[in-house]
């Protein structure tokens, strides 16, 4: 090649020289011409023409000659310069083709490939060199090949502008991808179609970041979530039209401005402090945000905030979601509220009482207060809701918490536990008696009468208190044991009243505990037995049954009574009452079996406990010990329940009674009159006997009240179609008292003590009653006031020796005696005809009239004279139940 360049430009230097030669013989030849005619005119020598010819040749030759290689060193200069930047600007376009990450390709007229650059040959997997003069179907999907070929008619079809078009395809290493691609037909001068150039772009990128734009903008539009963009100084830029609803703002209303525009006021500045903290430390903030919208309504909001940032790690903008939690937050409360608040009260419930009581733990503890803790349990509540139902006992609660709530200080609290047991926290007290007052009016205000339509109700609360701090650490839930035990202990005190719990009250429910532990050793080592008090028909003289009675056979303290080791068992551990329960009817049935296969049929009653009463399948287990022994008759099983526990479930107790009945079981209610009698509370338990407790018989000849007592229960029985027996009965006397009001069944000391199993065939084989009970018959309605006169003068002649002898207050009457009524009426007209009648008179007037002097004395008392006067007061008295009971011996 630069051999023939070398060649190229000989020849054409050449050329020029020989173009030079024929310009200076032209020129020479009219320069001579010119110096011819010149000298021809002037007269000038001709001689000196060839000197000039020489002249004029060197003058024009060796300029241009010299000119022309000046000229031609120049150009191959210039040309050379020029080839080097041709060649620079290739090399330099090759260069920019091959580093382009476009893609670039050049085809023929005919639509053959001419070249293409790397790019080109990395996306389709080919080389250059194999597809230079071949066709698009030659080595592309023939999808794609067919699209090409149509856009490359169009390309051709063109005449002006480029060919802009977008395709996808997937390349050799099964990537699909998007391409922008533009075609240029290249013409020659004449506008004939010469080649196309292609250049294409991958937007696979770009066009899945726009796919991402509009899908966030779609988002952004459209989302239930609002959302805020702010600026870095918080200016805001955007919201979406959730944030608009949420808001109650126009769109315009809040671009531009800050977000404290929405700002509630309800938090303190140290909680934006640490929102921006946070933003600053961590980029992103989440919690809630009480907002107020533009209508003035406060919201609730679970906000994020994200803080976007430039590469250099500058805030670009922040952006906000907001979350309208109101609703659920209202729902949320609800919950919670529900969760720790009693629903029929409203107060709060166990759960938060303890919360409270745990955060005023401490705090007493911190200021050195006293924190009083008051645990109300309700007297009588169940029965009331026995009686007239759960509806009327939720009034009775709810109007029994408002009352106590309104007596109670401003930082005490009021609380609700279950039932009708309540909690008061008495706080910061300067001393624990400061909460005597508090305690006392809470007290007053549960005896209040709650009127409920037309029904009264009335109970009354027995109160157990516990003081923090104490000597000892003490837990919240020790704490609320501790007041828990002085509530029984105030119950067992008699109720409506409150007491305090200290040491030595815990001191004794640790040995109470020990016990129970001893006592449920016992139940299980065979250390209880049964001892059995026969029942008798005073009159006939009949046994007609016996009492089962539980003992402990202690194997170092001896026997011992159920006093010693039952007392508050119901309270202190309810199963072991239970098993206790359970093991004495178990018990009694096996020795009525015993003694049946000796011969003897006795009855056997036993006392059933409170809580065993009231599970709800006591009777399916009575029925399942009673088929354990198919040989017993069906009455041979009584059972007595404490009236005080039979008012406690009323409905539940008729329930049992009635399925015991209907057992051919004999119900009897026992220590009845101690209890809360009503006459309607009795309509309501259909029992077969009631038994009069020991206290009205022990005092039955000497106090006229137990003895009304006593006519009253038994008049109740009779109407109630119920029998009658009397307990406790230990002398003749009060035999013959019981057989005068019509009482024929008894037991007590007087007839036998309680006895061992064992014993009892022997007792049954041997025992008779007192001819005098015997010969006792039961006095009518003629005779009756008689017997009450007996027993009221009795009682009045040793009241009045009393208060003639020691210094009492209260004077006995003289006068105005129910005997003394009974003279002028009844006995007037039934036995003013016998003799006795005017005696008796005259004897109760001279009882009278000295009494009436021995009053007088007492004023200025002569020791001498009244000890006559009381001699002589005896012997009248004597006279007169003498007289009385030959009044009574009298047929009517």
């Amino acid at each position: 090649m630069s051999r023939f360049r070398f060649l190229y430009r000989c020849a054409a230097f050449l050329c020029q020289v020989l173009i030079l030669a024929t310009c200076v013989l032209l020129a020479q030849t009219v320069v001579m011409q010119g110096m011819q005619w010149w000298l021809a005119h002037t007269g000038v020598s001709t001689a000196l023409l060839p000197w000039l010819d020489v002249m004029a040749v060197t003058v024009l030759i060796l300029p241009g000659f010299y000119g022309l290689l000046y000229w031609n060193r120049r150009r191959y200069q210039m040309q050379a310069a020029y080839q080097a930047e041709l060649f620079r600007h290739n090399r330099l376009m090759n260069d920019l083709i091959k580093t382009l990450p476009d893609l670039i390709w050049a085809k023929d007229a005919e639509g053959r490939y001419l070249m293409c650059n790397p790019a080109f040959e990395r996306f389709f997997g080919v080389r250059q060199a194999d597809i230079i003069g071949k066709a698009d179907a030659d080595f592309i999907e023939p999808a794609l090949a067919d699209f090409l070929q149509h856009q490359y008619i169009r390309v051709r079809a063109s005449t002006a502008a480029p060919v802009d078009e977008q395709w996808q395809t997937i390349n050799s290493s099964h990537y699909r991808a998007s391409l922008a691609t533009r075609k240029i037909a290249i013409r020659d001068s004449q506008g004939q179609l010469t080649g196309i150039l292609g250049i294409a772009r991958d937007i696979t990128a770009s066009h899945r970041a726009q796919e991402e734009l509009e899908l966030a903008a779609s988002v952004f539009d459209h989302a239930d979530e609002a959302i805020l963009i702010a600026d870095a100084d918080g200016t805001i830029r955007d919201v979406n039209a959730a944030f608009v609803r949420i808001s109650g703002y126009d769109r315009a209303e809040i671009i531009g401005r800050n977000p404290r525009m929405f700002a509630s006021g309800l938090h303190e500045p140290g909680f934006y402090q640490v929102l921006w903290r946070d933003l600053a430390e961590h980029g992103h903030w989440q919690g809630e945000i009480r907002n107020r919208r533009k209508d003035g309504a406060l919201i609730t909001e679970r906000v994020t905030i994200s803080a976007v940032h430039n590469q250099d790690g500058t805030v670009r903008h922040y952006v906000a979601l907001y979350t309208d939690i109101s609703e659920l937050k209202r729902h949320f409360d609800q919950l919670e509220f529900m969760a720790r608040h009693d629903l029929l009260t409203g107060l709060p419930n166990r759960m938060l009482i303890t919360d409270r009581l745990q955060q005023a733990m401490h705090k007493n503890l911190r200021h050195a207060r006293t924190l009083v803790v008051a645990f109300i349990d309700l007297d009588g509540f169940k029965a009331v809701n026995d009686l007239y139902g759960h509806e009327m006992g939720d009034h009775l609660l709810v109007a029994i918490a408002k009352r106590m709530n309104l007596v109670l200080r401003a930082g005490d609290t009021l609380a609700r536990l279950g039932g009708d047991e309540f909690v008061v926290l008495i706080d910061e007290l300067d001393e624990v008696s400061t909460c005597e007052a508090v305690v006392s009016r809470l007290i007053e205000q549960a005896a209040l009468p709650v009127l409920v339509g037309e029904i009264k109700l009335q109970v009354s609360a027995s109160i157990g208190l516990s003081a923090f701090p104490q000597t000892n650490d003490i837990s919240p839930d020790q704490l609320l044991r501790q007041a828990d035990h002085a509530m029984y202990a105030a119950k067992l005190a008699g109720k409506n009243r409150y007491m305090f719990f200290d040491n030595q009250e815990a001191d004794q429910q640790q040995r109470h505990h020990t016990t129970l532990n001893r006592i449920r050793q016992a139940l299980e080592g065979g250390e209880l037995v049964l001892y059995y008090q026969p029942k008798v028909n005073l009159r006939s003289g009949q046994v007609i049954g016996a009492e089962a009675l539980i003992r402990w056979q202690h194997p170092e303290q001896g026997l011992l009574p159920p006093a010693a080791f039952l007392l508050s068992l119901q309270y202190a551990d309810p199963s072991l009452a239970i098993d206790i329960s359970s093991w004495v009817i178990a018990t009694a049935l096996r020795q009525m079996s015993a003694w049946q296969a000796q011969g003897l049929i006795l009855p056997v009653s036993v006392n059933v406990d409170t809580q065993h009463l009231q599970q709800a399948d006591f009777a399916e287990q009575l029925c399942r010990l009673l088929a354990d022994h198919p040989e017993l008759p069906p009455d041979s099983l009584g059972l007595e329940i404490l009236e005080s526990s039979a008012l406690e479930d009323l409905a539940h107790i008729a329930d049992i009674i009635a399925t015991c009945k209907r057992q051919q079981i004999e119900m009897a209610l026992d220590d009845f009159g101690t209890g809360y009698s009503s006459l309607a509370y009795l309509k309501h338990l259909p029992v077969d006997l009631l038994k009069i407790d020991r206290e009205f018989v022990h005092h039955m000849d000497a106090d006229p009240l137990d003895l009304s007592i006593l006519n009253a229960v038994i008049g109740i029985g009779s109407a109630f179609h119920a029998r009658v027996i009397a307990e406790g009965v230990e002398t003749v006397e009060q035999g013959n008292l019981l057989l005068c009001l019509g009482c024929d069944l008894a037991q007590g000391y007087g007839i036998a003590r309680p006895m061992s199993a064992a014993d009892i065939p022997g007792w049954v084989a041997t025992w008779r009653p007192y001819p005098d009970w015997q010969a006792q018959r039961r006095l009518g309605r003629r005779h009756l006031p008689l017997l009450f006169a007996m027993v009221e003068h009795r009682d009045w002649i040793a009241k009045l020796t009393t208060w003639l002898t020691s210094p009492t207050p209260s004077t006995p009457r003289v006068h105005d005696c129910s005997l003394e009524h009974w003279l002028k009426d009844d006995g007037a007209v039934y036995f003013s005809q016998q003799p006795v009648f005017a005696e008796l008179r005259e004897t109760h007037r001279q009882l009278h009239d000295l009494a009436g002097v021995l009053i007088g004395w007492r004023s200025s008392p002569d020791a001498e004279d009244i000890t006559l006067a009381l001699k002589e007061l005896r012997i009248l008295g004597d006279r007169l139940l003498v007289q009385l009971e030959s009044c009574i011996a009298l047929d009517e």
